[in-house]
């Protein structure tokens, strides 16, 4: 049977979300996914609907979104449904609900020296075998600075300062590029590398997104059984919001 996977996508349109959206699809029906794309955060809505799923991929950049709907989104990736996506759609979504920040593992606060700024990609050797044999490589694109879940397993790494700010009087430090944490049963993968559609479409950045979609994927099937409802849901979720 196949998986099932739901594209939302959305917000400022200089993120390219319909595009990006497109790239994501193309990836999941080459692995015989499923796939609903969706343009409006009304497909949040339906918990029994999100429970179905085996994959989320959010790309909806800054906006707001109604509590309820982060509350059933935790709730399906608390049950098993995995989460994947990257910079624009995903830790640089809904920026005043922290309780999304908590789901993704980070959040974006800058991009010193904007668009146009050439940059390594470090893969890091972790006890993921994620990424393995992917190379380090270069992009030239919005370099992105994080607040970042000390909880994640950090695939990827790039150096700062390249751009001089006031961040340069800190000491040199290895930012989180790619990552994965855990959300309840459900696996939780994130880049940070997708500012515009053309670097999505990279090959290293879009093999990087395929395995990552995968293995969010995955996780349903492997802790099917386990998942008892809604005791184990984070009760915390819009307080603060």
């Amino acid at each position: 049977m196949s998986k099932k996977a739901l594209i939302v996508w959305g917000g400022w349109d200089g993120h390219e979300p319909e595009q990006v959206a497109n790239i994501y699809k193309g990836i999941l029906e080459e692995e015989n996914f499923d796939v609903e794309v969706s343009n409006s955060l009304e497909s949040y809505a339906d918990t029994e609907k999100l429970l179905g799923l085996d994959l989320i991929v959010p790309h909806w950049t800054m906006g707001e979104i109604p509590k309820k709907y982060v509350q059933n989104i935790s709730e399906a990736i608390q049950s098993g449904v995995g989460i994947a996506g990257c910079h624009g759609g995903m830790c640089d979504s809904f920026r005043n609900n922290v309780d999304w920040q908590f789901i993704t593992g980070g959040n974006w606060v800058a991009h010193p020296g904007n668009d146009g700024v050439e940059y390594m990609v470090n893969i890091k050797h972790s006890s993921s075998p994620l990424l393995e044999g992917i190379k380090d490589f270069k992009v030239c694109s919005e370099q992105y600075y994080l607040h970042v879940d000390p909880a994640v397993e950090v695939l990827a790494t790039t150096r700062f300062p390249v751009v001089q700010g006031p961040h340069s009087y800190n000491k040199a430090v290895d930012m989180p590029v790619v990552w994965t944490k855990r959300w309840g049963l459900g696996r939780v993968f994130y880049s940070s590398l997708g500012h515009v559609a053309n670097i999505v479409a990279m090959p290293e950045v879009t093999e990087i997104m395929r395995r990552g979609l995968l293995w969010a994927a995955e996780g349903k099937e492997l802790y099917s059984g386990l998942y008892t409802g809604k005791q184990g849901t984070y009760t915390g979720m819009g307080d603060s919001q």
